[in-house]
């Protein structure tokens, strides 16, 4: 693990990604993360990579190799740092001893001192600094240099006249680091564990499948950490969706003033027939209840995508966590249930953006894409993103004129298949046959206003009906059992999945054996409640203080609580296969001790 430790607004973030893809470049797989401050400039900011031979690409917990440039954090990322390790850091002013570690190696550069002499602007002291100790880095790690200068080029195209000093810089560096620092026990070899594997944000792939899935309008309110999702979605739908002979936009795009104005316009557009999504985070879910709830007792298509951040208020927006599950579970007042879908990486983001799609159309209701700022925000080495050309929308049921004419009876809730899922028609579809009206109010299946209890009753009983037929429609969780029989199990979701792939690796060496099951979408299928069933103690993994899929899990399933055993993590940074680990270890080790007591 090789992390960095900037200032925000130092211009060090380019300069660490290009380290970052430099290694990439050599077929080394790595996983990369910025974890960053709220605030525009100041503040503390890390990068770290995850350089991995074995290809694991979850954040381990720990620091092998530190680049320390912040004094702010010194102290604190000094103390990261394992035993053996390497901190290299600006040794233009003398550091007093007792500013490090006996047991890790250090490195000093003077880099201010270098940059000073080179250079006259205080702008590009702050920027070439970072080049030069790039520069540096690939001379210790053994990263060639002409990828390194491949990829300033790329980073500069059109810009050609900042290549040559970027290269001057990165040159400066390398070329110090040769002369006067020593060997060093890290070094990154070339290899071709990379493959065909892709290196994307998830926001960037969720606002593709939006394209590919049909998606047309998009409505939406800047917050982090889902800005970057509507951004893609525009970048891509300028890319595939203009007429190249009229140069029309096949697609409208719409920032609207607040959070409720946006889920009001995709609501309004779907409810015409177009397909539309809105992207947000916590509290614009919060604000978007009222109209969350018109969608889904109007029983209209809508897309919410929940890049998830600390919480509760403003909490903590540019960190991660997994907090909005029961705010959407159960979003709005009254009685409501949506259908949630879990992406673990981009490749997923990708796929069930179109599924989403799909699924409000065919199911006629809100559906939610819960990812979170981990793989919204940060770039992850997955699989290529793959699309059958052969896939046709799923519109769900929606009558023709044809249909119509043919004199079929239409009730706009009326349950004609008993699945709970009721027909509908776009507006315009017949001249006189075929209309219906949209109501927030009480009405019975001829979409004619009432409030009689029964008429009531009737529809929010359909609404479960159709909530049922969900869970043989939603993607099914995934179980991997271990080699040897087990009665101990764990659940997981999202963006946990790739440190608990890593975790199993280190629990089987420990001995502890894990049958696990990755849950993707909500409601749970049947498959959900035999795994927990068929074990004595089920962790369940999660990212958040309250354990809110647990509580979904034994609210849903009506599940004895004391089966399942909360693993949670809070901070807001990612979490490791270290502390999965350790909090599983330690669970089963006390479990063990208390039945060897009682047995003796």
């Amino acid at each position: 693990m090789v992390q960095f430790a900037n200032v925000n607004g130092s211009g060090s973030a380019s300069a660490n990604r290009l380290f970052a893809r430099s290694i990439l470049r050599m077929g080394v797989p790595i996983a990369s993360r910025n974890i960053f401050p709220s605030n525009i400039q100041g503040l503390p900011t890390w990068y770290e990579v995850r350089v991995s031979g074995h290809g694991h690409l979850g954040r381990r917990g720990g620091v092998d190799f530190m680049v320390a440039m912040n004094p702010q954090t010194w102290d604190r990322d000094v103390a990261s740092i394992e035993p053996g390790g390497y901190l290299f850091y600006d040794s233009t002013r003398p550091m007093p001893a007792s500013k490090f570690r006996p047991d890790i190696n250090v490195v000093g550069m003077p880099l201010t001192e270098l940059t000073n002499s080179a250079y006259k602007d205080p702008r590009q002291r702050q920027l070439f600094k970072n080049i030069i100790y790039v520069g540096a880095l690939g001379r210790l790690l053994g990263i060639e240099t002409e990828v390194l200068q491949q990829l300033i080029a790329e980073q500069f195209r059109g810009k050609d006249k900042l290549i040559p000093p970027n290269y001057e810089a990165l040159e400066m560096g390398r070329a110090y680091a040769e002369a006067h620092l020593p060997e060093i026990g890290l070094k990154v070899e070339r290899s071709d564990m990379v493959g065909d594997r892709i290196f994307i944000e998830g926001n960037d792939a969720a606002g593709l499948g939006c394209v590919y899935g049909g998606a047309t309008v998009a409505a939406w309110y800047p917050i982090t950490p889902s800005t970057s999702l509507a951004e893609a979605f525009t970048k891509h739908c300028h890319r595939f969706r203009v007429d190249k002979e009229t140069g029309e936009h096949r697609f409208a795009i719409v920032q609207a003033e607040d959070e409720l104005a946006s889920i009001g316009m995709v609501i309004g557009a779907a409810w015409n027939g177009a397909r539309a999504f809105t992207a947000t985070s916590g509290p614009g879910i919060s604000l978007m209840q009222e109209f969350i709830g018109l969608a889904y007792f109007a029983e209209v298509p809508a897309v919410l995508f929940d890049v998830q951040r600390g919480g509760p208020s403003t909490g903590m927006p540019t960190r991660t966590q997994q907090s909005d599950i029961l705010v959407c579970a159960y979003a709005s007042h009254g009685d409501t249930k949506h259908i949630l879908l879990f992406p673990e990486d981009p490749r997923e983001c990708f796929t069930m953006a179109a599924d989403a799609l799909d699924l409000a159309d065919r199911l006629q209701t809100p559906v939610f894409v819960l990812l979170d700022l981990d793989i919204g925000m940060n770039e992850w080495l997955c699989e290529p993103l793959e699309w059958d050309d052969a896939r046709r929308m799923d519109r769900g049921k929606v009558l023709t004129t044809a249909e119509l004419e043919s004199g079929r009876d239409f009730g706009r809730y009326l349950d004609v298949d008993h699945d709970g899922i009721a027909y509908r028609t776009y507006p315009g579809t017949h001249p006189t046959r075929g209309s219906f009206f949209t109501r927030g109010t009480s009405r019975d299946r001829y979409a004619r206003y009432t409030e009689e209890g029964g008429a009531y009753v009737d529809n929010m009983q359909r609404l479960l009906r159709k909530f049922e037929t969900a869970k043989g429609i939603v993607p099914a969780p995934l179980r991997l059992d271990a080699p040897s029989p087990t009665r101990i199990g764990a659940i997981y979701f999202g963006s946990t999945s790739a440190a608990m792939r890593e975790a199993l690796g280190v629990l089987d060496e420990r001995g502890i054996d894990l049958d696990t099951l990755r849950i993707r979408a909500f409601p749970f299928s049947d498959a959900v409640i035999d795994f927990i069933l068929a074990h004595d103690q089920v962790f369940v993994i999660e990212q958040n203080r309250d354990a809110q899929l647990r509580t979904l899990i034994v609210n849903e399933c009506v599940i004895d609580p004391a089966r399942l055993i909360p693993i949670l993590h809070y901070d807001g940074t990612p979490i490791t296969a270290r502390f999965i680990v350790d909090a599983i270890a330690r669970h089963v080790d006390a479990v063990g001790g208390a039945a060897r007591e009682a047995a003796e």
